[in-house]
């Protein structure tokens, strides 16, 4: 896994928008290739965010750059950050810095620094690496904490002691990694761990912090796995005793989702409180995630079983698919196929059916003569339930159904 510079420098220019960003480093201040993008390069994959260190003002760093081409800056004062968008493409900047905490779980206090000090601060070894990409010292790797060996050892390790009480959403990130690499805790980073998940660590977190990590977590291809991990170190009911997860759950969840375009994430997460739906809901509300995703998970935890039940147990014409599926959640209809309900009719409300509606509308009746009122838009829902059922069909003929039900529902 070990490379040359020369290797490196060419894996360095290889990557998208290198090409452009190499010579406009020219007399900045010193910049490094940081963070994940360096471990995956030593994997030999693509990375996909391009994180810079610059031993100066990254902010300055990024409108010159922005300026020279011809792309722009975007500056965050907080953390010394700023990213800079050229043809659609993000390059991350930040400013090589130290972190300091007062109590357990706030964001840290920052402070600009070496790239020494910057790669100590940094979550885990594999991600404490920085390639130069300026003059000579281009493809140089820059690992003084033995991150090259504990990626070549397939292992995850803390930086020190205290990295889960500082920030335990590393807890999640290191469940992430191990399961994204196919990677183990080292040992003592495995003891630390539980010794902050038994110490309560996460309750100094913000519920949005661990939303973060946990959606990025159940995103992943092998979310599953993650579940796995999470329950092996008891961080499930660290994040509340009720969380009782099952990894199969999880894992069909994701794959209902993804068959039939509901969100992988959601639809896990759903999975996740699937056995406490309603023990669990001001916990999902605490997550301050947006609101549709929010609801999509309640939703899908309280109706997907009823739904399978529902479908497992006879055939359903069009129409009442459309009453049974029509007003749920996609993420409802994944979670219900993870619990054992017919593929079919879910697949066929999905591809078919959902998509099916009226030629006409009530501006349609009202020119007819109808008035304004419940009777025309019960016309309107019992024409749709015909033209689902195949007993209706082209303009003429749902014109002709709905001014005949409009009239009987008026007497």
């Amino acid at each position: 896994m070990s490379a040359p510079p020369s290797k490196l420098r060419e894996r360095v220019r290889r990557l998208p928008g290198m090409e452009r960003l190499l010579p406009a480093l020219g007399g900045l201040p010193p910049a490094y290739l940081v963070g994940g993008a360096v471990r995956d390069l030593l994997l030999g994959g693509h990375p996909v965010d391009i994180d810079i260190a610059i031993e100066g003002d990254a902010r300055s760093t990024a409108r010159t750059l922005a300026d020279r081409m011809g792309g722009s800056a975007r500056e965050y004062e907080r953390f010394g950050t700023a990213d800079v968008n050229v043809g659609g493409q993000t390059l991350h900047l930040v400013t090589t810095r130290e972190e300091s905490y007062g109590t357990p779980g706030e964001l840290p206090r920052v402070a600009q620094a070496s790239l020494a000090e910057d790669l100590r601060r940094r979550d885990f070894t594999v991600n404490a690496m920085a390639i130069g990409l300026t003059g000579d010292d281009l493809g140089h790797l820059y690992d003084p904490h033995g991150g090259l060996g504990d990626l070549e050892a397939k292992t995850i390790r803390v930086m020190h002691d205290r990295s889960f009480v500082d920030d335990p959403t590393r807890l999640l990130r290191a469940v992430r990694y191990a399961t994204r690499l196919g990677f183990s805790l080292e040992p003592e980073t495995e003891r630390l761990a539980r010794e902050a998940v038994a110490g309560d660590a996460l309750a100094t977190v913000s519920g949005a912090r661990i939303r973060d990590e946990l959606m990025d977590l159940l995103r992943e291809t092998e979310a599953p796995a993650g579940v796995e991990l999470l329950r092996d170190l008891e961080i499930h009911t660290a994040l509340h005793p009720e969380l009782d997860p099952d990894p199969d759950l999880v894992a069909s969840a994701a794959l209902g989702a993804t068959a039939i375009g509901a969100d992988r994430g959601v639809s896990a997460l759903a999975a996740l409180v699937e056995s406490a739906p309603e023990k669990l809901d001001l916990w999902l509300a605490d997550l301050s995630l947006p609101a549709d995703e929010r609801d999509a998970a309640s939703r899908a935890a309280r109706v997907a079983d009823r739904i399978a039940q529902a479908l497992r147990e006879r055939e359903h014409a069009p129409s009442e698919l459309r009453a049974l599926l029509g007003r749920e959640p996609l993420e409802a209809l994944a979670l219900a196929l993870a619990l054992r309900a017919p593929a079919e009719p879910i697949l066929r409300w999905v591809t078919d059916l959902r998509g099916v509606g009226l030629e006409i509308s009530g501006d349609d009746l009202l020119a007819a003569g109808v008035p304004e009122g419940p009777a025309l838009g019960r016309a309107l829902e019992e024409t749709l339930r015909r033209k689902l059922d195949g007993l209706v069909s082209g303009r003429e003929q749902e014109l002709e159904t709905a001014l005949q039900l409009a009239r009987e529902h008026a007497q």
